[in-house]
């Protein structure tokens, strides 16, 4: 039987053509009846896309995603954190036992000696606590006086167990006075510019002695300090030293100005709490009803005397806590009646900057409405107003006076107590601000290498006419009492090595040499020379009584001293001896000037020698990027940091404490 296969209709009724394979689109074909073409639809190479609702259900998920993983991880990163001060407080907070502490007897009971027959303190409470200790008091003692920029300075580059390291200081931190305008006003605290002297002593097992050295022994190496105590009255007593450093710093200028009792000064920590103080307590009584319109204008004028750097920022300061801070939150005539008063002995403030700098900080002052008073000098300062005279119109002095309950005296520097008894004691210590030391910050008179002095307590020499004849001696190598040009340029490198600051004064030396030989003979002579050398110390600046220079001779310094300990053995056996070990393993100190800044209300200026900037926030903010580089610690940096976004964001704190 035959099968056959199955049979379907397909075969007999088979698709029409036209809707089986689709016609070009430029046929011209036409198909009469119900036939029409159609054309085929392309293939899809993608799904079709979703509706707008799946869209931002989609956009929704990955946002819940995302948010879920940042808010997760912050979850635990706090856990973590919080787990990291758990454990450190864990072992931080534990108990320690201390028994049996050893101390030398003399510690406990000092020999008396010394002129005044005073406690020596030839050892200290803790010299003998452990191996470290007990290897350092036999190293020389190193006897470093104040706790400012250039202590810090010595004290950071000298290295760990060169020097049995002492400190004294009438305070027991050490403070960045460049922020301490903005301290006086609130815009930072005051914690967060000071750094304890034991913590940074601790680094080289140092020791701190809260006192204030009041005289100077130095035929027996002796140090007399009076101690602070809280009762008041110190006890006097003296350090032995193998060599001393001086680095008090300064007091203000007088001027012989009556009345600067009733003014503040700005050094010191407690100067800007108490200059605080009193602008919030006359911003408080001049808020009262019962206030005179007189007694408020009297109360809301502030008077700051001195246009440099430290005047021109507390004049800039107090104008910003006024408008930022203190229109908010007390009334408006109040913040109506403020005046705030320059008064600068120049023809223009910031006068040690440029030209520049100064135009634009007047400008800036002029718009914000701060009087600038120069080509003035103040003659009185009483309770309750100044007294200054400046030249009128017909040029002759007129007198001005500006009620006032608050006066800030910043107008040059004077001499340290301590340092005006040391500069007693030494010949040819004539200078009238400060300690007069050679190129390698060795005291002028004071045995070689054993005394020194740095920053704002030093001034270093400029005179060359005290060395002509060792100069002559030196350079005269046929000695017929003459110099001729071979024999001025070895002393000009004599000079230059000398006084390194006389440098810019000798670099044409040819034209020097004709311009002082007179007699055109080739030679110049001993009066020629005393008169050319007299010019060149005549032309040369002292370095300024700044922050920077304390810092680098601070550092300069500590270099050299770690270099000396280091190389003692070698030094001994070449015979060189201890005064000569200076010039032997450091050239002579050379300041480099790296520029200089000030604020000027929510605006900066930076004097950078031969370029200068100037500009609002942009500068502002480099102003703050320097100062918070050039802190002490990270402790300091972050506090910093903290300060200003805290003032950023809520103000500053008018509290009066």
């Amino acid at each position: 039987m035959l099968r056959t296969a199955p049979f379907s209709t397909r075969a007999l009724h088979p698709r029409p053509l036209h809707r089986a394979l689709p016609l070009p689109a430029h046929s011209r074909l036409s198909f009469p009846g119900r036939f029409k073409p159609s054309l085929a639809k392309p293939y899809a190479t993608s799904a079709p896309p979703p509706p707008p609702a799946a869209k931002l259900v989609s956009r929704w998920r990955t946002f819940a995603r995302y948010t879920f993983y940042l808010v997760g991880s912050s979850i635990v990163g706090v856990g973590l954190l919080t787990g990291v001060i758990f454990l450190h407080d864990a072992f931080t907070y534990r108990e320690r036992h201390i028994d049996g502490v050893p101390v030398s007897p003399r510690a406990l009971h000092p020999e008396r000696g010394g002129p005044k027959n005073l406690p020596v303190l030839s050892r200290l409470l803790s010299d003998l606590e452990d191996n470290e200790t007990r290897e350092l008091v036999h190293k020389p003692h190193l006897v470093i006086v104040g706790g400012g920029w250039g202590a810090v300075g010595v004290i950071e580059k000298l290295n760990p167990g060169d020097y049995h390291v002492t400190i004294v200081s009438p305070e027991t931190y050490t403070t960045f006075t460049p922020l301490l305008p903005s301290a006086a006003v609130g815009t930072v605290s005051v914690r967060s510019l000071v750094e304890p002297l034991r913590k940074i002593a601790a680094r080289l097992k140092g020791h701190l002695i809260n006192a204030r050295a009041v005289d100077l022994v130095m035929s027996e190496r002796l140090l007399e300090v009076e101690t602070i105590v809280p009762s008041g009255k110190g006890e006097r007593m003296y350090i032995p030293y193998d060599k001393l450093v001086i680095a008090v710093g300064s007091t203000s200028s007088t001027h012989g100005v009556p009345g600067l009792e009733h003014c503040f000064q700005l050094k010191t920590i407690g100067d800007a709490q108490a200059i605080r103080k009193r602008i919030i307590d006359n911003f408080e009584a001049a808020s009262l009803p019962t206030t005179t319109p007189e007694e408020r204008r009297r109360l809301l004028s502030f008077v700051v005397c001195g246009g440099g750097p430290t005047g021109v920022e507390t004049a800039a300061e107090i104008y910003d806590l006024c408008q930022e801070d203190l229109i908010n939150y007390f009334p408006k005539i109040c913040r109506k009646e403020v005046s705030i008063h320059l008064i600068q002995s120049r023809e223009h403030i910031l006068n040690t900057y440029s030209e520049a700098i100064s135009r634009y900080a007047e400008d800036k002052f002029m718009h914000d409405n701060i009087d600038l008073v120069t080509s003035a000098r103040v003659q009185s300062v009483a309770p309750d107003k100044v007294v200054y005279t400046r030249r009128g119109p017909d040029g002759k002095p007129e007198t001005h006076e500006i009620p006032t309950n608050f006066v800030l005296w910043s107008t040059g520097i004077a001499m340290n107590p301590f340092t005006r008894r040391v500069a007693d004691l030494l010949p040819n210590q004539v200078h009238k601000k400060a300690i007069e030391v050679d190129a390698h910050l060795r005291v002028k008179g004071a045995p070689l290498g054993e005394v020194y002095a740095i920053g704002d307590a030093s001034t270093i020499e400029t005179s060359v006419v005290p060395y002509l004849l060792e100069l002559v001696d030196e350079a005269d190598k046929n000695k017929d009492g003459k110099i001729d040009f071979e024999e001025w340029e070895v002393m000009v490198s004599r000079i230059k090595k000398r006084i390194p600051m006389a440098e810019e004064q000798l670099q044409k030396v040819r034209e020097l040499f004709d311009l002082y030989d007179s007699d055109s003979d080739n030679t110049l002579t001993l009066n020629e020379l005393a008169v050319l050398l007299q010019e060149i110390g005549n032309k040369i600046t002292a370095l300024p009584a700044t922050a920077q220079v304390a810092s680098q001779q601070g550092k300069y310094l500590g270099k050299k001293l770690s270099k000396v300990a280091e190389r003692r053995k070698v030094l001994e056996a070449n015979g060189l001896r201890p005064e000569e070990a200076d010039e032997a393993v450091s050239g002579p100190f050379r300041y480099f000037h790296l520029g200089s800044l000030a604020y000027i209300g929510n605006a900066a200026v930076f004097d950078l020698g031969k370029f200068s900037f100037m500009g609002g926030l942009a500068a502002m903010y480099a102003w703050r990027s320097v100062y918070w580089s050039e802190q002490v610690s990270m402790r300091t940096r972050a506090l910093l940091m903290i300060d200003w976004i805290i003032r950023g964001v809520w103000g500053r704190d008018l509290s009066r404490l």
